[in-house]
């Protein structure tokens, strides 16, 4: 009986050998993908990369009617054979099943205006392509768009249970109808026992913030109480990311929740930022800006973002900016312009598959960063 035991003991210490090698195996190669910390992931520039898109939009049944350019009759496709490369270290490629595994049983939520749908997108068809489109569900109600993933990993019987929720908010801030016309509080913001109930949260504001007449979605403005007809719109937009701010700090729980603030999406209509005067719009343009810098440099309202972010949520509460400003101003020739459903001239979104793509790899990078740096619980016995 002793010899078995014997046995019994030595089998279970092999089999500790063999897990922890496994463990350590997996965890040192995500080590060599992850960006080195001190290198900054968005200095760099485009290079041509034949290996890319990362997926066929035509095998994507999420795209909106906005952003599908290949199917509205956009006649180039170089545009979409474009990687990004920081000066100082290379980016993951973007692994969708590493990336489910990675977020088993968790939500991600982008919240904001239609450029974060436009990232939402990108992620879904990112993550669709790579379960093969099977065991995927969608739903939708006022203001939230989910898709679900529930694909069986092939080597385990077991779920993802990954949900890519949307949720529309212009402006962050609340805007509540009074009996005088709606009012945007630039000190309320309601909506947030919705998402502090989510594992991962990726925000955005400022595209409706500089809209004027009948394009903005309110009539007065109210801050500290005091309500007027209108405001320095920097000003506001610097108000009420503070009030976000202030909610980031006293609501998330960030022993649960990671929080990222994805950066100023730009637009390209003036064509003498590309040294292309007399130029209203982005409709010829095919290939992205050589170099790494913008004619213009980075819009106020990207200066805003980040010292709000860097300068007004304490250390230990990190929110990471996705600083995808700089990066996006070089691609000129990343926007739908007139290859869309609506056959409107759009300069400000951007085509799917295209640069959210980019965007959403950056996101990838950092949160297995954020894995190795807080320990390598992610390598569970499920996904080997």
């Amino acid at each position: 009986m002793g010899s078995g035991i014997c046995r019994v003991v030595l089998a279970v210490a092999a089999l500790y050998v063999v897990l922890s090698t496994c463990l350590c195996t997996a965890a040192s190669n995500a080590e060599q993908q992850v960006t080195e910390k001190s290198c900054n992931v968005y200095v760099g520039k485009w290079v041509y990369d034949e290996s890319y898109p990362l997926f066929n939009s035509t095998k994507c049944p999420f795209i909106r009617k906005e952003f599908d350019c290949s199917k509205y009759g956009r006649p180039d496709d170089q545009y979409l054979k474009y990687r990004w490369q920081p000066d100082d270290c290379d980016l993951p490629r973007f692994d969708g099943l590493q990336f489910l595994r990675r977020l088993r049983g968790r939500k991600i939520m982008f919240i904001g205006d239609s450029t974060s749908l436009n990232q939402w997108q990108s992620l879904t068809c990112l993550l669709y392509t790579a379960v093969y489109g099977s065991n995927v569900t969608q739903e939708q109600d006022h203001l939230t768009f989910t898709v679900a993933f529930q694909n069986k990993n092939r080597r385990m019987v077991q779920e993802y249970g990954v949900s890519v929720m949307y949720f529309s908010s212009q402006y962050l801030v609340d805007i509540e109808k009074e009996e005088f016309g709606q009012v945007l509080k630039l000190n309320s913001l309601k909506k947030g026992d919705t998402w502090k109930q989510v594992d991962v949260l990726v925000f955005n504001t400022w595209l409706w913030w500089y809209r004027k007449g009948s394009k903005k979605l309110w009539d007065y403005i109210e801050d500290d109480g005091i309500i007027v007809k209108d405001m320095d719109r920097m000003v506001a937009f610097s108000k009420a990311l503070m009030t976000w701010a202030k909610w980031v700090e006293s609501d998330v729980d960030f022993y649960r929740t990671k929080v990222f603030f994805r950066g100023i999406s730009p637009s390209h209509y003036n064509g003498w930022e590309w040294n292309k005067r007399g130029v209203t719009n982005c409709g010829k343009e095919t290939r992205p800006i050589i170099g790494s810098t913008y004619s213009t440099g980075m819009p106020k309202a990207a200066s805003v973002v980040k010292d709000i972010v860097s300068s007004n949520i304490c250390s230990s509460k990190s929110v990471h900016l996705l600083d995808i400003t700089t990066l996006s101003q070089l691609r000129k020739d990343g926007h739908p312009s007139a290859y869309n459903g609506f056959q409107g001239m759009d300069c400000t979104h951007w085509c799917v598959a295209g640069i959210p793509d980019t965007w959403n790899q950056l996101l990838y990078s950092r949160l297995l960063e954020e894995d190795i740096q807080d320990g390598p619980d992610y390598f569970t016995a499920d996904y080997f």
